[in-house]
């Protein structure tokens, strides 16, 4: 079994094809060390992996995740504090950020988005504080499959 870190690198080269093969532009956020300034540490903010530049809008990031739903809830676990650290940043920048979570048992043919802003939402019914995460449910999520194109997320 692979490892968080290789999970998630490799949920993140399937969502570079995904936006290639819509020819969506876009800036992979490098997460070495050597690219995150000393003084965003004092914000208490987390790095997401994407920048996507979208035509009269503007830009979202986007943190891509490798996750698998809990099967006998149809909900994905995600981390409350991760959680935290984007909210502080979209307050503080304001910003759009949105998770994008798929996994390797469904191929990486579907992507699962949930806005910042809604998983704060979700936060107040859904958290589960000993183990520290949202249990989202899936219907909170706009779903596309690597056919459907990136808009769909911007008009729901």
């Amino acid at each position: 079994m692979k490892n968080k870190k290789e999970k998630g690198e490799k949920a993140e080269k399937k969502f570079i094809e995904y936006l290639d093969k819509h020819k969506i532009p876009y800036w992979y956020i490098q997460q070495d060390i050597n690219t995150y300034s000393k003084a965003l540490k004092n914000y208490n903010i987390q790095r997401p992996d994407f920048f996507i530049l979208i035509p009269d809008k503007g830009f979202i990031l986007i943190d891509v995740e490798n996750k698998i739903p809990l099967k006998k809830y149809s909900k994905f676990c995600i981390c409350d504090l991760k959680t935290k650290k984007y909210q502080n940043l979209q307050k503080i920048f304001n910003l759009e950020i949105f998770y994008a979570i798929t996994n390797d048992k469904m191929h990486f043919s579907t992507w699962y988005f949930l806005p910042i802003s809604k998983a704060v939402e979700l936060r107040k019914k859904y958290l589960v504080k000993e183990k520290n995460y949202i249990s989202a449910p899936i219907d909170s999520f706009t779903q596309l499959s690597n056919n459907e194109n990136f808009t769909k997320l911007l008009a729901g």
